[in-house]
């Protein structure tokens, strides 16, 4: 997915998707280790033991639909969060996929399987890597030392994705033009940092500080492990963090970034080349195989003029260094088990706090996944979806756009002009259900079942070639962003489409026995979190056919602006992390996860409309009761358990810096405490936490 435009997703990551993360902190194992994998166990759609009574759900209502829940889960050992909803159906379909990948490596019944298949063997065959040592780096590794002028960064850059091999320090890519969704145009985006977020650089405080030094010290390692004395391991080790602070200084922080405009600069090439005259683009393009253009994307400017002059100012062992680590580094988890502890040890505990690495038939299985996504997932929907569910999300899709279609026509804000604008893009989305109409082509991909790195390599290449040939070409308005098996949805802006693949559509989001109520506080809410994104902050911004211009009036956008400040305002006020030890309380940014509030708060209004109207049309009321339960409270409770989690201390005050999605807590009670039918649903007074004398509503 275009890192450009991050489609607008429910969840950072899924179980199944954030192992691709811990894919780069997980367990050294082999095939035959102890943690051989077992059925996880089925969850409710909701679960009245998971209430904790003694709490008030006009107070904390949070506390009161998960208390219990949180009570009796505790983060298990190889996870830094644990969701009762994304992790456990997360690690349900990681079950499913391992049985499907384990079988095709050992018997292979086509030869997609065998391709898929081989993948995940030769990611599992612990031995094979242990023995071959660092010698599937040494074509990387001596393009690297071979450097002889910083100016010929280009060429070296080149090389290594020629070859599959990651060059980092920036990202090239092809995606939609932002004022032009129709056409695909060359883009390129700042990158070039190992530590999570740009502020781990330069936040000078004194956690962030030990981050550093902690850092340091665990590149020395690296380097020493590959093979350097601890002297020059230590002077490389500085160098890389001289050269990424560096970076992070010329880098535009998250919160910019959700400006649209903020990321959208056209120049022509000769434009590009004179603020980057120490850097040979032609050299660069032509290295990695992409088509003549005259004009492209220069996202983040001011980082490519840093880029200029690093390579003007730092000498050319300095770079060495720089892409040695970055090559180490990036594949650290498929080499041999004293870099895969390393890395885990700085990665996973000292930064996320992960007590245990993961399972290594995790990681590979979500490795597999990760880079043959549509090759394995169309022998999964097949196992793992039925018909039945396909048609269900179509009725409720359907639903929801009605009610939101009834919410735009009510707004009080807006005016005529901009309500007309409203219900032509909503007219206008795309609904993309379970799995892609058309799967990818891997025919011309190799792997070998003894090639771990190759296969890696092999398949970057693949990917590269594939995005790159967009370049000029129709926009395929069929293609996904994310694989069948992962628990999670997105709306891309763009393409002004909502999505939702097959692994999400199932308990707790998803039950088509469950009466509705409990539905649309599940899968309803999400069907309208992605639909409100279409009009948050960024979405609202792109018109129906996902150009980046204006729709609003002037004075409607004052009155959205208004309403999303307050947003901004509340959301700032809450905790993401409590002060302990020496490090102080640490809040949300409101301004960073504005579109995500937005989108949980016009997903939980336009659902309940949606449910109202379902209930109507059955003959049922809101009031009418379910195991002591008003639909109406089902509703609430059934969305609340969404959202219920653990998450270690370290975890959450990264996320606070770089995930645009609020913690649990906060999405439930943040959204409850702006709707007023929850505090009716639950009998609340007014001025009560939950049911605030004045709240905020954007849609």
């Amino acid at each position: 997915m275009n890192l450009l435009r991050p489609a607008f997703t429910l969840a950072v990551a899924s179980a199944l998707l954030a192992a691709t993360s811990a894919f780069a902190q997980s367990t050294f194992a082999t095939p035959d280790d102890s943690s051989i994998p077992t059925q996880p166990k089925s969850v409710r759609s909701l679960d009245l033991d998971s209430i904790d009574k003694t709490a008030d759900p006009c107070t904390d209502f949070y506390q009161y639909a998960c208390g219990n829940w949180v009570k009796d889960n505790p983060i298990p050992g190889d996870q830094t969060r644990w969701m009762r909803s994304f992790s456990t159906v997360g690690e349900h379909n990681r079950y499913l996929l391992w049985q499907e990948l384990d079988a095709a490596a050992k018997a292979p019944k086509t030869p997609l399987e065998k391709k898929y298949g081989d993948y995940y063997g030769a990611c599992m065959d612990t031995s094979l890597i242990e023995q071959k040592g660092l010698t599937p780096l040494s074509p990387a590794l001596s393009r690297i030392a071979s450097l002889s002028d910083a100016k010929k960064l280009s060429t070296l850059m080149g090389e290594l994705l020629s070859a599959g091999s990651p060059a980092p320090l920036f990202s090239f890519s092809v995606g939609q033009d932002e004022k032009d969704s129709s056409k695909q145009i060359a883009e390129t985006f700042q990158d070039g940092l190992s530590l999570p977020d740009r502020d781990y650089y330069l936040v000078d405080s004194e956690h962030f500080k030990t981050i550093r030094e902690e850092y340091v010290a665990h590149v020395t390692k690296m380097f020493t492990l590959a093979g350097d004395t601890p002297e020059k391991a230590a002077t490389e080790a500085a160098t890389v963090l001289r050269i990424e602070t560096a970076l992070a200084k010329g880098s535009t922080s998250r919160t910019d970034l959700r400006e649209p405009q903020n990321r959208y600069h056209i120049y022509t090439v000769a434009q590009l080349e004179e603020i980057t005259p120490n850097f040979a683009w032609p050299v660069y393009w032509k290295a990695i195989g992409i088509r003549h253009f005259d004009s492209l994307n220069v996202a983040t400017p001011e980082f490519f003029k840093t880029v200029n002059q690093l390579i003007a100012t730092e000498p050319v062992d300095a770079w060495k260094a720089y892409f040695r680590w970055h090559t180490i580094h990036s594949l650290a988890t498929n080499l041999p088990k004293s870099f895969f502890d390393e890395n885990f040890a700085f990665f996973g505990k000292t930064l996320a706090g992960q007590a245990e690495p993961t399972p290594r038939w995790k990681q590979c299985t979500s490795g597999t996944d990760q880079a043959l996504g549509e090759a394995v997932g169309q022998d999964w929907v097949k196992e793992n979806f039925p018909p039945q569910a396909k048609e269900s999300m179509d009725k409720l899709v359907a639903a929801l756009e009605k009610s939101l279609g009834d919410d735009i026509r009510t707004l009080p804000w807006m005016t005529e002009p901009t309500r007309k604008a409203a219900e032509e893009k909503l007219n206008l989305i795309r609904n993309k259900i379970g799995y892609p109409e058309k799967w990818r082509d891997y025919s011309a991909l190799t792997i070998h079942r003894d090639d771990l790195i190759g296969n890696i390599n092999r398949t970057s290449i693949f990917s590269r070639n594939y995005e790159l040939d967009k370049l000029g070409k129709p926009v395929d308005e069929k293609e996904w962003g994310m694989t069948p098996p992962t628990v999670n949805a997105y709306y891309d802006p763009s393409m002004n489409d909502i999505n939702f693949p097959a692994g999400i559509l199932q308990p707790p989001f998803f039950d088509f026995k469950a009466d509705p109520a409990v539905n649309f506080g599940g899968i309803g809410v999400v069907i309208g979190h992605e639909m409100t994104h279409g009009f948050d902050d960024q979405g609202s911004k792109y018109d129906g056919h996902g150009n980046l211009r204006e729709w609003q009036t002037a004075d409607d956008r004052k009155a959205f602006t208004e309403r999303t400040d307050c947003e901004v305002a509340e959301y700032s006020g809450f905790e993401a992390s409590p002060a302990h030890d020496d490090q102080p309380a640490q809040n949300l940014n409101g301004k960073l996860t504005l579109g995500e509030n937005t989108a949980d708060n016009g997903g939980l209004r336009i659902a309940y409309l949606a449910l109202l109207d379902t209930l109507a049309s059955e003959g049922k009321t809101i009031d009418d009761k379910i195991d002591g339960y008003t639909e109406a409270q089902r509703y609430f409770l059934s969305f609340g358990q969404v959202w219920c989690q653990n998450q270690t201390d370290k975890s959450a005050r990264q996320s606070a810096l770089v995930d645009p999605h609020s913690p649990g807590r906060w999405r439930t009670n943040g959204s409850v405490q702006n709707f007023d039918e929850f505090g009716k649903a639950f009998g609340c007074k007014k001025g009560q936490p939950m049911y605030p004398e004045h709240s905020c509503r954007v849609w």
